[in-house]
This record gives structure tokens, sequence and C-alpha cells, in this order.
């Protein structure tokens, strides 16, 4: 038989994702600081001109695929972009609880609030 969907098992998923997601990202972003300075530590630096981002490191893909090739500033930012998919993440598990709950207008809320925030991060609000 399955259980019922309590608040408390749910209160603890959603701890638990945050918890790993947070150690996670800030694994990832302690590696990817590491090899940066492993590989680039001694180089000489100026900041007097501004270099923007490689086309890869511009959007998620580019970074991912640059990370896997042990790039550092793209593993540093790949932790990053967990850390910023946690907060997502956890709304997106909460509307699902609230709806194996059964709780409409906390399916629709919680809804709203997912739009609004993925709005943001896309830039995509005024």
């Amino acid at each position: 038989m399955h259980e019922p969907v309590t608040d408390k098992k749910i209160a603890d998923l959603i701890g638990n994702l945050l918890r790993a997601g947070v150690l996670i990202a800030a694994a990832v972003v302690v590696l990817g600081g590491s090899v940066y300075l492993l590989r680039s530590g001694s180089a000489d630096l100026s900041y007097r001109i501004f270099h923007e981002a490689p086309a890869p490191m511009r959007h998620v893909g580019g970074i991912v695929s640059t990370a896997l090739s042990f790039d550092g500033p793209a593993l540093i930012q790949l932790g990053l972009l967990l850390l910023i998919a946690i907060p997502v993440v956890r709304v997106l598990l909460s509307m699902i609880a609230f709806g194996l709950e059964k709780d409409t207008q906390y399916v629709v809320i919680t809804l709203i609030v997912l739009i609004f925030l993925v709005l943001s991060l896309t830039g995509r609000t005024s």
C-alpha cells in the first residue's frame, strides 16, 4: 500500500533537498576555484580593460559543457547556477506536495510564485 503524504515528510524532503543542494553547489564552487587557482593562479591580471565572458559561458548549456571539461571558471559558474536552482526546485516540490494533498488553492499560489521566480531569473519581468 501507498503511505499517505504528511506535512512532516514533505518538510523533511524539502529540508534534505536544501541541505544537499547547498553542499553540492558549494563543493562544485570550491572545486572550480581550486582548478582555477591551480591552472591560472600565478597569471598577471589587469583590471583596466573589461573582458566579457566567452560565448559558451553566456548560457546554461555552454556552462555545463565547459564545466565538464574541468574549466575552473565554468565550474564556479555551474556551482552558482546550482545554488540559484535550489529555490526553484523547492517551490516546484512544494507545488507537487500541495497537489498530492489536493490543496488546489496552494497549488495555484505556488504556481504563481514559480512563474514569477522563473520569469525573474530569465530577465523577462519589467
